[in-house]
């Protein structure tokens, strides 16, 4: 990735601006009232009446204690039996979605987000299993995979995922420095995380992923070199290497940083945290797969963007098993047959609907002929692929702004009219695909991160 190691800055100045992180489109800033439960029901039973597989998503919203860098929909909560509660309405829940399905859908990936899944006491943890498995077929699932919060995770918690089946955890980190995890709330040892990652591999997690976010405050390279070295040697499968979308309009907790003076990096000391990261992922012999995604070469992600077929959705980068992706708890998004949908953002809102006995559908988005072709070209731009001419052909009117991408060296021009991302351009991808992006111009630049 030799093109992002110089960028000047009249570039970066042009570059550092807020858009969406595409892990759909049309993105979730779009979606509105046009879809409810009677049209998230509909898709559902188009696409059970296929017989084909489902990609199931779990939002379990709980953690212990706030960690104020946070942009997540969590619920901070230490209540005995808050989580039992929320298993009852996810019973109810996947009831409904079984039954618009009309089948027991056949799950090809699982995967419990959050929040902290790992707020969940072996035993229930057992009993979320058991309420997806007797709804949903998971003999088929290649992948199963959950975030850990090191801080919060037990063996214990992980010897029950193990035997349930789960094979991949991502391992949040963020930094390892003792200054910046103060200023963030999160504090965490290097042994406290190490010991934890390796009973995973004892266990049999076969993909181990550690989470890293570059620009909180307080960071300096010198010591989020250690910080890098010491993620390195912990010879995780795969990185995610997240840009601090800053957004205290949208989550008061990250107001503190400036509140207290706590000083964030700007955009350039960013770029050079983001570079210095790039160099020690690169040495230690990790894939830049797009954006901030790294992965070993025997990965299965670096495979797929090797042979075309890396995905992206709303857990990130991925590969793809199935067309339609569910998503169960609340705020989850589900993206079934051309239409997404998301749940009820506010838990009370979610149980109410849960509750008359109807999907908890708040808001969504029926994807248009024209969503569909643009669409096409930012997952191609996302996952590291050739954009062929063929696809750019209605999109004549975006040539000057890509001819201007290609001069700052952010993509290039094959012969026959296909389009390239280049190294320095995978870095910056959120701006090439904001080129493609119809709704852009509507929406107020404020609801989104900075892309630097």
């Amino acid at each position: 990735m030799t093109g992002l190691q110089h960028v000047p800055p009249d570039l970066l100045e042009r570059l550092a601006r807020p858009g969406p992180r595409y892990t759909s489109y049309p993105t979730a800033a779009v979606f509105d009232g046009s879809i409810g439960p009677a049209e998230h029901a509909a898709a559902l039973a188009r696409h059970g009446a296929t017989g084909a597989p489902v990609s199931l998503y779990v939002h379990l919203p709980f953690c212990r204690t706030l960690c104020f860098y946070c942009a997540c929909n969590v619920i901070i909560t230490r209540r005995p039996g808050a989580a039992e509660d929320y298993l009852d309405l996810l019973e109810r829940e996947a009831d409904l979605v079984a039954g618009a399905l009309g089948r027991r859908a056949r799950v090809t990936q699982l995967h419990l987000g959050g929040g902290t899944p790992t707020y969940l006491t072996p035993a229930e943890l057992r009993r979320l299993h058991g309420l997806l498995s007797a709804r949903f077929d998971l003999s088929a699932a290649e992948e199963m995979a959950v975030e850990v919060d090191p801080r919060s995770t037990t063996v214990e918690q992980l010897e029950t995922l193990a035997r349930l089946g789960w094979n991949r955890a991502s391992f949040g980190v963020q930094d390892f420095d003792p200054d910046v995890q103060r200023a963030i709330h999160r504090v965490q040892s290097v042994e406290q995380t190490r010991a934890l990652v390796e009973a995973a591999r004892r266990l049999g997690f076969r993909g181990i992923n550690v989470d890293l976010i570059y620009g909180l405050p307080r960071q300096r390279p010198e010591t989020f070199a250690r910080t890098l070295e010491a993620v390195v040697g912990l010879r995780p499968d795969r990185l995610a290497l997240y840009s601090y979308a800053h957004v205290p309009w949208m989550r008061p907790a990250q107001a503190r940083f400036e509140r207290k003076g706590t000083r964030l990096p700007g955009a350039d000391e960013k770029l050079a945290l983001l570079q210095q990261a790039v160099r020690a992922f690169a040495a230690a012999g990790y894939q830049h797969l797009g954006m901030d995604h790294f992965a070993l070469p025997d990965d299965e992600l670096t495979l797929a963007l090797e042979r075309g077929a890396l995905h992206r959705n709303f857990q990130g980068y991925t590969v793809r098993r199935a067309d339609a992706l569910v998503g169960l708890g609340v705020s989850a998004i589900s993206e079934v047959s051309g239409v997404f949908a998301q749940g009820e953002k506010d838990l009370p809102a979610y149980a109410a609907a849960l509750e008359a006995g109807r999907l908890p559908v708040a808001r969504g988005r029926a994807l248009t002929a024209d969503d569909e072709a643009r669409r096409r070209v930012i997952l191609a731009l996302m996952t590291g692929g050739a954009v062929p001419a063929a696809l750019l052909a209605p999109f004549a009117a975006e040539r000057p702004a890509l001819d201007a991408l290609a001069q700052d060296g952010l993509v290039r021009w094959h012969p026959g009219g296909d389009l390239h991302v280049t190294p320095l351009g995978r870095a910056f991808v959120r701006n090439v695909a904001m080129v493609f992006d119809a709704y852009l111009p509507d929406r107020p630049v404020g609801r989104f991160s900075q892309t630097v």
